[in-house]
């Protein structure tokens, strides 16, 4: 471990692009039974939509054209269509099915630039094809030998009602074609959580039931060098994507930070994070209680509060205890090399999801994917069921853009609101949360009525209970945009010019008696005296 020590200090990488993170759920490890996956796709820059495709019929010979993850640019190529595609809302398709991914970087020889499909393009097709995870995986792994996989590493989470799985895979470099992968289905009563490393340790080669690769995973890594063991000690995370103080500290943080949520024993692994010692955290774990959507929710917030690495405790970033830390997440003073903390709950995601699936509802009903533009913490999840036929308004693409703010764009309006409350972040956040809790909690209150009425209607006509979720949708997609509005007036009144008004109930208190100052932490100024010693010492003057 000292030569991860030594990475640490010498050779630093900070996360890019497309650095997410994935929590997934059992049936059993949850409250009410559902399967649960989330995503935070955090896309520094990205402007963060909702794209719907509707399902369809087509001829045979018909050819799908590939457009890149963000679909406003072609691809230059096409395959053929399937004969049917289902309608996919975001990440999830009308079946419950849902894919969602972290990047990782492995070995960087085994990407191959001339392989057709990108990482984006397997997860469409995988959605718009497959009824079953177990499916999807099938299809996905066929497409990339058949046309060829263009981009790095990558872990896909794939879930449906009745089961959860994990994917990794790997390129073949240059000469290769397709990919190298395994998939390994999640326990019901079990937990488990990928933030952009490989995880998948030794190959349960004889469970079938649970265990699904390529036939060339092994005889690949012998090829290439980095194995020469046997079959049954064969580990594909070390083979494909060794660890490295990078990954344990930006990435394995954030699986050990969800981890010890469910399970207070998963603290014995902490010396991995800080780099001290080099023993794995296991693939998934069993929680010590139930764990609810909400409770998801607010994991996808995490800045490793309550933990060693909290970074809310110092003043790294500001007097009020701001939990963001910019990229790139490495800096230099005086010759030295330091790093930042890279939480879950990071500002740079473009958007966000906690996919809901339930085996004892109709797939119309059971499948809720709830939504956000703007990143996790920041944001209020916004029930978008799987039946979903029209994107709401602010969640189109075209609203806005990464470089033109609009009112009517969810993404520019979060991202405004949170902009407010990042530089004074302890004195607002108690009052963000106060209408971020009232509007998750009021849509999670009407889950049953509202699922109520949708069974109904649906055993008149399945028609009937999409349009009416549908609609319901909209209109919950509209009442965010409202709230964050009252939201964005509230704060810049009861925080106008470095004053503070009283206020109960998210609303203000008239009255002059009711302005104050703006007081900084006592620990701040202590700080701030050290700082400047002297400068500002009141003279004793008569």
């Amino acid at each position: 471990m000292k030569r991860l020590l030594l990475i640490a200090v010498l050779s630093l990488l900070y996360v890019t692009g497309r650095a997410c993170t994935n929590l997934i759920v059992g049936k059993t490890a949850s409250a009410d039974g559902s399967v649960i996956c989330t995503y935070n796709c955090d896309g520094y820059g990205g402007y963060g939509t909702l794209t719907i495709t509707h399902a369809g019929n087509f001829p045979k010979g018909t050819m799908m054209p590939l457009r890149s993850w963000w679909g406003n640019k072609a691809v230059p190529d096409s395959i053929p269509q399937a004969s049917h595609i289902y309608n996919v809302v975001g990440n999830m398709n009308e079946c419950q099915v849902t894919i969602t991914e972290t990047t990782t970087d492995g070995r960087k020889e085994l990407i191959d630039e001339t392989g057709l499909l990108s990482y984006p393009q397997v997860m469409q097709l995988g959605l718009q094809r497959a009824s079953t995870a177990r499916e999807a995986i099938k299809i996905m792994a066929e497409l990339m030998d058949k046309y060829g996989y263009n981009s790095e590493g990558e872990n896909f989470s794939v879930c449906d009602p009745n089961e959860a799985w994990v994917m990794e895979l790997f390129g073949k470099g240059k000469g290769g074609h397709g990919a190298v992968w395994v998939a390994i289905r999640i326990p019901d009563d079990c937990v488990c959580a990928y933030a952009n490393q490989a995880r998948i340790g030794k190959i349960p080669f004889s469970d079938k039931k649970n265990c699904m690769y390529s036939k060339d995973v092994v005889k690949f890594a012998r090829e290439k060098g980095y194995y020469k063991g046997s079959d049954k000690d064969f580990v594909f995370c070390d083979a494909y994507c060794p660890l490295d103080f990078k990954g344990c500290r930006y990435c394995e943080a954030r699986v050990w930070s969800f981890f010890n949520r469910c399970n207070p024993e998963m603290k014995k692994y902490l010396p991995l994070i800080t780099g001290e010692s080099n023993e794995r955290m296991p693939l998934y774990i069993k929680p010590t209680h139930k764990l609810s959507v909400q409770d998801i929710q607010n994991a996808m917030r995490d800045h490793y509060e309550g933990t060693p690495l909290d970074i809310t405790k110092d003043y790294s970033w500001g007097p009020y205890g701001c939990p963001n830390r910019p990229a790139p997440y490495q800096y230099e003073v005086n010759g030295k090399k330091y790093f930042q903390e890279r939480p879950t709950g990071t500002v740079q995601s473009a958007f966000t999801l906690v996919a809901q699936m339930r085996s004892w509802l109709p797939n119309h009903i059971g499948g809720v994917q709830w939504f956000g533009c703007d990143d996790a913490n920041m944001v209020a999840y916004v029930p978008m069921y799987c039946c979903t036929t029209d994107t709401p308004e602010c969640f189109q693409r075209g609203v806005g853009s990464d470089t033109r703010f609009s009112f009517k764009s969810a993404f520019w309006m979060c991202n405004w609101v949170a902009n407010m409350v990042y530089p004074r972040y302890n004195l607002l956040i108690d009052d963000f949360r106060y209408y971020q809790s009232n509007l998750e909690n009021g849509f999670h209150n009407r889950q049953d009525s509202i699922e109520s009425i949708a069974k109904t209607l649906y055993t008149e006509s399945p028609a009937k209970a999409q349009k009416f979720l549908n609609d319901y949708s909209q209109q919950s997609a509209q009442l965010m945009m409202d709230r964050w509005m009252t939201l964005a007036q509230f704060l810049i009144v009861k925080y106008n010019d470095f004053k503070v008004r009283d206020s109960k109930d998210g609303a203000i208190i008239e009255g002059r008696g009711h302005l104050k100052d703006i007081q900084l932490p006592k620990e701040f100024l202590e700080m701030m005296v050290k700082e400047t010693g002297d400068r500002y010492l009141m003279p004793n003057i008569q």
